[in-house]
């Protein structure tokens, strides 16, 4: 508990304009941040080139400016974070797939055998992510639900906690988003 209000008191300084605040926040969140990092690379994106720290520094560049982020907690700050870290990977993978395909050189077809690996698993990553997007259309707390559980490894109390309602509800809110996404996905 004395972790998260100091998170918390940290996140209020950095809002403030307090420049080392950040810094400060990112240290005491550093291990949080590299378990959620290590869930999300393990469960989404075993087969990328991204690796633990690298996930937690991208993930942090991307948020770095709490001027204009309202996060108000700790478990607001670590929702955001798992956000931003399946945000990196669709990125990563984007970018990997386009280099695969000549990163817009003039295509040469060499062998109807040629097969590059992971391809498969990247592509999964961004079907996922498109239909996550569409599913956001619908109820986005389903898809904070989603990233909290699958991406980032909390557990549905933790996920109760930081969207302020019954671990009943996120239980009903996962199965729902499930079903949801395994019809998106056929």
């Amino acid at each position: 508990m004395e972790r998260s209000n100091s998170i918390t008191e940290l996140l209020q300084l950095a809002r403030q304009g307090d420049s080392e605040a950040l810094t400060k926040v990112f240290d005491a969140a550093y291990g949080e941040l590299r378990a959620l990092a290590r869930a999300r690379l393990s469960r989404a994106a075993p087969n990328t080139l991204l690796d633990t720290t690298s996930l937690v520094h991208e993930a942090f560049l991307r948020f770095a400016d709490l001027g204009r982020l309202r996060v108000d907690d700790r478990e607001h700050f670590l929702r955001y974070a798992s956000h931003a870290m399946r945000s990196v990977i669709v990125d990563f993978v984007r970018e990997r797939m386009a280099l695969r395909r000549g990163g817009g050189a003039a295509h040469v077809t060499l062998n109807s055998e040629v097969d590059v690996p992971g391809g498969e698993a990247e592509a999964e990553i961004l079907r996922v992510h498109e239909a996550l997007e569409a599913l956001g259309q619908r109820d986005a707390r389903l898809v904070q639900v989603v990233e909290m559980r699958y991406f980032a490894g909390m557990t549905e109390q933790e996920i109760a906690t930081v969207l302020g309602v019954t671990d009943r509800t996120v239980r009903r809110d996962w199965e729902k988003a499930r079903l949801l996404l395994a019809a998106m996905l056929r």
